[in-house]
């Protein structure tokens, strides 16, 4: 096995306290880098490991949150082949990226755990989109990470600075850097991220040229790269699975399969935080439960006709703000349905055993 020294991983004093229960158990911290159908790698001071989920773990699971995700430190067992071994635990978490399951399920997906930063990857092509740019900035800011805009593919737009203070706007106080992976520039920029121990997580819709920065930052080419389809400039999925990168820097990276769809599973805590403007001209209303509708005195309205506000920003406002109430009924009902098994499955153990008891007498 090939050293890794954790720092350059992302270890600190707060794994090294959540680890100490595990420190006379024969287990060793890694760092889940990779998560396939038939297990994980891990990466370890001791170098990679091919790892399974111990059956206590499964055991204690009650649902997708409680297995590992990349990024995720745990407390692994190596087995006596030395490049193998079985995951005990799963450290507490600092902070995670989720989103609700692409489809009707009312599920969460976890991307990501333990990041700094949170990068969202737009070309600068015709697949640039500020309404999927603010829906990204309240997913991130729920992670607890920090986010930051790259714009893509400077060489394939001719009014860069346009776009750049559309971006600004709608994204105040958010770092936004301007880059062409294929020439080589503005990636200077992003190297303060991902210095030693810092982890960034990279998202965007396939195409926008995520693996061709990563393997610009790596100094090598570790991520595959191809075509855009040429009509529609989409691309096809070259990212098969998440995985953590190790950098010359010492940071690491986190690289994801194109996302198609960003539905959001925690949201109403970082409306503020992402729609700042609009919220905070929402207590000018004259009724605190304004719908910004047709009431009178709607604060919110009288910004748009004034042009403070733009139409289309506060539309896609009030369709995640649906989207939103939404999914909080479903997993309201989500929570009674999984009350009512729970107590079906304990009235019908207790019959099965008063039945046993009585039938012993």
């Amino acid at each position: 096995m090939v050293y890794m020294d954790l720092r350059h991983l992302g270890w600190g004093s707060f794994f090294t306290e959540q680890f100490a229960p595990y420190t006379d158990t024969g287990c060793i911290p890694g760092r889940v880098a990779a998560e396939h159908k038939t297990g994980y790698v891990i990466y370890t001071g001791y170098g990679e490991l091919r790892a399974t989920v111990a059956g206590a773990v499964r055991y204690r699971a009650s649902d997708r949150s409680d297995f590992p995700v990349v990024g995720d430190w745990v407390a692994v067992k190596s087995l006596a082949e030395g490049d193998t071994g079985v995951i005990q635990a799963i450290l507490p978490r600092k902070n995670s990226l989720s989103r609700k399951i692409p489809g009707k399920e009312t599920e969460q997906q976890f991307i990501a755990a333990n990041i700094d930063t949170v990068f969202w990857v737009s070309s600068l092509n015709r697949i640039f989109n500020l309404r999927r740019m603010e829906r990204f900035l309240i997913m991130a800011y729920e992670s607890g990470a920090h986010p930051a805009i790259i714009l893509n593919k400077a060489d394939l737009c001719d009014d860069v600075e346009t776009r750049l203070e559309e971006v600004i706007a709608i994204a105040p106080g958010i770092p936004v850097h301007v880059t062409s992976a294929i020439l080589g520039t503005g990636l200077d920029s992003l190297i303060p991220y991902i210095t030693d121990g810092k982890t960034a997580v990279f998202l965007g819709l396939s195409g926008v040229g995520k693996s061709t920065i990563i393997n610009r930052l790596a100094g090598e080419n570790i991520q595959k790269v191809n075509e855009i389809r040429p009509d529609d400039d989409r691309g096809r999925h070259t990212t098969a699975v998440r995985s953590l990168i190790p950098l010359p820097m010492g940071g690491c990276i986190i690289d994801s399969p194109g996302i198609r769809e960003l539905q959001l599973w925690e949201s109403r805590e970082s409306f503020h935080d992402a729609f700042s403007d609009i919220e905070s001209l929402a207590l000018n209303c004259r009724f605190t439960d304004c719908r910004h509708e047709a009431e009178p005195g709607c604060a919110v309205k009288k910004a748009i006709v004034d042009g403070l506000i733009d139409q289309a920003r506060f539309g896609n406002y009030m369709k995640m703000r649906r989207e939103s109430d939404r999914l909080e009924r479903q997993k309201d009902m989500r929570v009674e349905i999984e009350h009512r098994r729970k107590t079906k499955a304990f009235f019908r153990q207790i019959k099965r055993d008063q039945k046993m008891f009585f039938s012993d007498k």
